[in-house]
Order: C-alpha cells, then structure tokens, then sequence
C-alpha cells in the first residue's frame, strides 16, 4: 500500500497507509493528524488542510488549480511549495510522499 509522510513542526514523521484515488487531507483527518482539519470537506473552499509540499515532491504532483492556487492565498504562511492536502490525490507513485504541516496551524 502507498504510505504517505507527514512531517510535524517538531521534527517528528509519520506515515500512514493511504489509498490511491483518496486525498492527502482524508488520510491525514483518518490518522487524526495535528493541523490537519479539512473543515470544508475537500472542496478547496477553505485553506485547514493546507501542507508544504517536500521540495523532493513538488515536480512529482501535477501543479495547483486555479480555485486551490486562490485559496492558498489566505492560507497561514504561504510558500511556493504550499498545498491543500485535500487537492492532492494519492497515487502508487506517491509512496513516500512526504508533506509538511506548518507550525502555524498547530
């Protein structure tokens, strides 16, 4: 199964299990990961599940849409590795897949 990283503040890593065709942000809220809360659902509508994509990632995934480079914009601490975790869908090319959650949102 495809694990995907999440990179804590403090340092620490971990890896969950993730499904391909589910998002980033469904297997974060699943493991109940801190900072991650996905309050619109997955609909890029507001900016809670907001990630830093590792540098190592960011020409894997395919660019941000419109609605999620927008939303981005008032998301804590934007950088241009910035995400919505819920717009990231898991592929088995994604194993590994390491995302960071901003010190901000904790």
């Amino acid at each position: 199964m495809t694990k995907i990283v999440f990179g804590m503040p403090s340092g620490e890593k971990n890896a969950y299990d993730a499904e391909p065709g589910k998002s980033v942000m469904r297997v974060a809220v699943a493991n109940l990961v801190d900072g991650i809360i996905g309050d619109c659902g997955g609909y890029a509508t507001c900016a809670t599940c907001h990630v830093y994509v590792d540098e190592s990632w960011v020409d894997k995934l395919p660019p941000p849409k419109s609605d999620e480079s927008d939303m981005l914009e008032v998301a804590d601490d934007p950088k241009p590795n910035s995400r919505l975790s819920c717009q990231i869908h898991v592929e088995e090319a994604h194993d590994g897949l390491l995302v960071h959650v901003p010190p901000g949102q904790i």
